[in-house]
C-alpha cells in the first residue's frame, strides 16, 4: 500500500468515480468527498472542509461552477487551506474555453497555481460518456438526439482518459505545472458520434440539428430550468461556430499513448448493454 491519502471530490461523478477506482487499484488510500459521506463534505459550507484535508497528502478538485465569478475564490480558499494542511499535489478539472467566461475559469486555474502545491490543469472536451451516463442518454434512447450544434466539430475525450491522466499527476512525477488539453484522437460531429452509436447498437439513430431558438422552446417545454437552457445553448453554439474545432495532445503528453477513439467507447457500450431498451 501507498502511504498516500488522496481526496476526489466529485468522487460520484463521471471522472471522480474513474479516478478513485484507478487510484484504489494502485493501492492508493482515497478520501471520496460528498454530502453523504463520512466525513461529509460540502463546498459551500467551509466547516466541513478541515476534516476531509485532514491527512491527505493531495487532491482530484472538481469545483461546482466553474465557470461563476464564484469559483477562483473557492477554489483559491480550499487549496490554501488544503496545502496547508500537508497536501502536495492538486489536479484541477477545468473545461476549455465556450459556454463560459474564460475570465472565471482562468482565474480558478491561477488560484490553485499560487496556492503552494504541486498542480496540474485538466481541460477536457466534451465526455464520450455523456452519451451513456449524462444528458444525451436519454436522447438516444428515443432515437433522436435533437441539438443546436449544427455540423460544429468536437475532440469528444474519454472519461476513462481524463481520470488516467488524473492519476498519473497525482502518483507520479514530471506533471507538475502542466495545463493538459484533452481531447479524443479526432474531430467529430454530433452526428457523427450518433452515427457512431447506431452502428455499434444497430439501432435506428438519428441527429438532427436545430436552431438555437427551436433547442430553447423545446427544453423550455420539458421544463428545464431558464438558467440551464441559457448555459446548454450557449456550449451547443461554440461548437456550432468551430470554437473547439482543434486537437489537445494532453493524453499523448501524460500518458504517452493515443487517447481512446470515439468508436472504441461506442463498442464497449454497445457490449455491455448500455443502450438498450
Amino acid at each position: 500500500m501507498s502511504d498516500e491519502m488522496i481526496l476526489v471530490t466529485g468522487a460520484t461523478g463521471k471522472t471522480g468515480r474513474r479516478v478513485a477506482r484507478l487510484l484504489r487499484e494502485r493501492g492508493v488510500a482515497v478520501r471520496a468527498a460528498s454530502r453523504s459521506g463520512t466525513p461529509s463534505f460540502d463546498w459551500t459550507d467551509r466547516a466541513t472542509w478541515g476534516t476531509v484535508l485532514e491527512g491527505v497528502t493531495g487532491m482530484y478538485m472538481v469545483v461546482p461552477d466553474l465557470g461563476s465569478p464564484r469559483a477562483a475564490e473557492t477554489t483559491a480558499a480550499f487549496a490554501r487551506q488544503a496545502a496547508a494542511a500537508g497536501a502536495r499535489r492538486a489536479v484541477l478539472l477545468s473545461m476549455p474555453e465556450g459556454g463560459a467566461d474564460p475570465r472565471h475559469v482562468l482565474a480558478a486555474e491561477r488560484a490553485l497555481e499560487h496556492a503552494g502545491m504541486d498542480w496540474t490543469v485538466l481541460r477536457p472536451r466534451w465526455f464520450f460518456q455523456n452519451f451513456s451516463e449524462d444528458f444525451l442518454y436519454d436522447p438516444v434512447l428515443s432515437g433522436e438526439v435533437r441539438l443546436p450544434a449544427g455540423s460544429g466539430e468536437e475532440a469528444f475525450v474519454d472519461a476513462e482518459d481524463i481520470a488516467e491522466v488524473a492519476v498519473a499527476a497525482l502518483t507520479e512525477a514530471g506533471h507538475a505545472g502542466w495545463h493538459y488539453e484533452l481531447s479524443g484522437p479526432r474531430l467529430m460531429t454530433f452526428g457523427d458520434a450518433v452515427a457512431e452509436i447506431a452502428r455499434a447498437t444497430r439501432r435506428d439513430l438519428r441527429y438532427v440539428p436545430l436552431t438555437p431558438e427551436a433547442y430553447a422552446d423545446e427544453q423550455r417545454a420539458q421544463g428545464v430550468p431558464e438558467e440551464w437552457v441559457r448555459l446548454s445553448a450557449g456550449l451547443y453554439e461554440y461548437v456550432r461556430s468551430g470554437g473547439l474545432a482543434s486537437l489537445g495532445d494532453g493524453v499523448q503528453r501524460a500518458l504517452g499513448r493515443a487517447p481512446r477513439d470515439f468508436s472504441e467507447y461506442a463498442d464497449t457500450a454497445a457490449r455491455q448493454g448500455v443502450w438498450n431498451t
